[in-house]
């Protein structure tokens, strides 16, 4: 039985999040019924990661397994082709190798955050961005978030909700920089705990506007304490960029 990896773009306005839910609209059912469209194949597809209601993507990475050959590209057009008019697209299709899996393979997982920074509101990108209207200072921000980077327990910004075993964490990268009207914040890391990259996101903005200071998030990492967290950012801003294997 032949193994698909996927490269997802999405959306995630629409969907209660990525994974398939009864009743409610998902970028994982959205994928499954088009698989079943072309294939006539009911299947559950595997995703490097869950994203949450409103989280956008423009690098997940899932597997299906079909019963079979297609081409890889054949796959990728019906899929494309069977989506519709979802806003979720399959950027490359390719024939996984081995014991290859989409999830248990993933060795790095990257995320961006997008804050708007000005006083009009955003227009063409409501919905894609957090737009904060006080002036930021990114320079700030990526100063207070190295604090962040390295083995840490991150369960002062793990939502309650978490499954998680363990709050333990390495981040690799925290990187905060300005374009143009756009604070841009990048974290790369092996695995994420539940909304650890909005709360982290939306304790360093309370930094960028003035209200925290660098020493405020490392004693609020030290606390491991959810209730020493900044605010959480919202869902908008967020998205998956990438997967390394």
């Amino acid at each position: 039985m032949p193994r698909y990896r996927l490269t997802v773009e999405y959306d995630g306005r629409p969907y209660r999040g990525f994974q398939a839910q009864a009743e409610l609209p998902s970028v994982q059912g959205a994928i499954e019924r088009a698989v079943k469209g072309f294939s006539g194949q009911d299947i559950r597809l595997i995703a490097a990661g869950r994203t949450d209601t409103g989280v956008h993507a423009t690098g997940q990475v899932v597997h299906i397994d079909l019963e079979r050959d297609w081409p890889a590209q054949t796959v990728q057009r019906a899929l494309n082709a069977h989506l519709g008019r979802e806003p979720i697209s399959i950027l490359a299709a390719e024939v996984a190798t081995g014991d290859w899996h989409a999830r248990f393979s993933a060795v790095e997982r990257r995320y961006l955050y997008r804050i708007l920074n000005r006083e009009a509101r955003p227009a063409l990108d409501q919905g894609r961005v957090w737009h904060v209207k006080k002036p930021i200072d990114a320079e700030a921000m990526h100063a207070a978030a190295q604090a962040l980077v390295g083995h840490h327990d991150f369960t002062t910004f793990r939502d309650m909700q978490c499954q998680a075993k363990s709050p333990l964490k390495t981040l690799d990268v925290a990187d905060v920089r300005r374009r143009g009207d756009e604070v841009l914040l990048v974290f790369t890391g092996r695995s994420f705990l539940h909304r650890q990259v909005r709360s982290m996101t939306g304790t360093l903005a309370e930094v960028g506007v003035g209200r925290w200071t660098a020493q405020d998030v490392a004693d609020a990492l030290a606390a491991k304490d959810r209730t020493a967290c900044g605010p959480v950012a919202p869902a908008d801003g967020l998205y998956l960029t990438g997967v390394g294997y």
